[in-house]
C-alpha cells in the first residue's frame, strides 16, 4: 500500500552530500573571522548536547538512502518509541480527493513530529506534507515530504506562497500550530503556546475538515527551566531549541499515546461567533480533551 507512492517522491541524487552535523562547520559559518576564539570545551560541550557523533552514524549508516515514510520508519524504530495509537483507523479515506488537516500539541520537539508522520503516511499512502522550519530540509530521508516555511530570513516574503503550495496539492497536511514544542505553565502543565490561526484559515479556504490529534509526553524539567529563562532574560535567540536533540535521546524507549480525534467539519470555522484566532484556540482546547478520553 504505502510502497505505490514511495517511488514517485523526489530524493537526492547521491549520498555524497549527506547531511551531518558538524559543530565546528557550524560555529565557522555563524562566527567567521571570529570562530577561532571559541574555546575547545566550549565546542566539546555543544558536541555533546547535539549528539554529533551518535546522529552522524545514525544518518550515515541505517538511515542512508531511506526517504520519505521509509526514514521515518527508521527514526521511529531507532528511538524505540512504543505508540499506543488511538482513533487511526476510525479516520475517513482521501476518496474523492478528500484531504484534510491534521494539526496537534507539539510536546517534544522532534520525536512527536516523526511518529505523527510515520503514522499519517501509513495511513493516507504517503499523501501527507509537513509544513517545516526549513533547518529541517538538511534531512534528506524527511525532505520528500516537507515544505520548508522560514518567516525570519530572507524567504519570509515567501511564506504565504509555500503555505498556499501546501495546501494547494494532494496531500493531507500536517501542522503544529504552536510553532514550537510545548511549555510549562505557571499551573505546572505542560501546553503549546496559544495557536496560530493559519490551519483555520487555509482549511475554510480550500473547504479541508479538521482532524486534531493529541500526543501524550514531556521533556525535562532542565529543558521548561531554560525556557523559562530565556522568556524571564528576553532572549531573542531559543537556547532552548539547542536542547532538543539531547531531549530526544533521552526519550528513546518511552511509551507515547497518540489519539486521532474526529474530523472538524471546515464549515465549523465559518461562524462569525468566533475569530479566526479564537476557533484555533478552541481547536487546542480540543485537542487536549482527547487526552482525557
Amino acid at each position: 500500500m504505502v510502497e505505490s507512492n514511495r517511488s514517485e517522491q523526489a530524493q537526492p541524487a547521491s549520498d555524497a552530500s549527506q547531511f551531518r552535523i558538524d559543530v565546528d562547520e557550524i560555529i565557522r559559518t555563524k562566527a567567521g573571522a571570529k570562530a577561532r576564539w571559541v574555546p575547545g570545551f566550549v565546542r566539546g560541550w555543544l558536541k555533546r548536547v547535539l549528539h554529533q557523533d551518535e546522529v552522524n552514524r545514525f544518518l550515515t549508516g541505517r538511515a542512508a538512502g531511506k526517504f520519505g515514510v521509509d526514514f521515518l520508519d527508521e527514526c521511529v524504530d531507532y528511538l524505540e518509541m512504543d505508540l499506543e495509537v488511538r482513533g487511526l483507523d476510525a479516520l475517513p479515506s482521501n476518496e474523492g480527493g478528500r484531504y484534510f488537516t491534521i494539526v496537534s500539541n507539539h510536546p517534544l520537539g522532534g520525536e512527536d513530529g516523526v511518529a505523527l508522520g510515520k503514522l499519517i503516511c501509513h495511513k493516507y499512502d504517503s499523501k501527507m506534507k509537513y509544513l517545516v522550519n526549513d533547518v529541517l530540509m538538511n534531512l534528506q530521508g524527511l525532505a520528500p515530504l516537507c515544505v520548508p516555511i522560514n518567516k525570519t530570513g530572507g524567504q519570509s516574503r515567501s511564506f504565504p506562497a509555500m503555505v498556499e503550495s501546501a495546501f494547494q496539492g494532494e496531500n493531507n497536511v500536517l501542522m503544529f500550530p504552536a510553532g514550537l514544542c510545548s511549555r510549562k505553565q505557571d499551573d505546572g502543565t505542560i501546553r503549546d503556546l496559544p495557536w496560530k490561526k493559519t490551519f483555520v484559515v487555509k482549511s475554510i479556504q480550500y473547504q479541508r475538515d479538521v482532524i486534531p490529534v493529541h500526543f501524550s509526553g514531556n521533556n525535562s524539567e532542565r529543558f521548561y527551566s531554560i525556557a523559562r529563562w530565556c522568556k524571564r532574560l528576553g532572549l531573542k535567540f531559543n537556547l532552548a531549541m539547542l536542547f532538543l536533540v539531547d531531549e530526544m535521546y533521552g526519550n528513546v524507549g518511552k511509551h507515547f499515546t497518540v489519539t486521532f480525534g474526529e474530523p472538524i467539519p471546515w464549515q465549523t470555522f465559518t461562524d462569525k461567533s468566533k475569530s479566526h484566532a479564537q476557533w484555533a484556540q478552541w481547536v487546542q482546547d480540543r485537542v487536549y480533551g482527547l487526552a482525557k478520553n
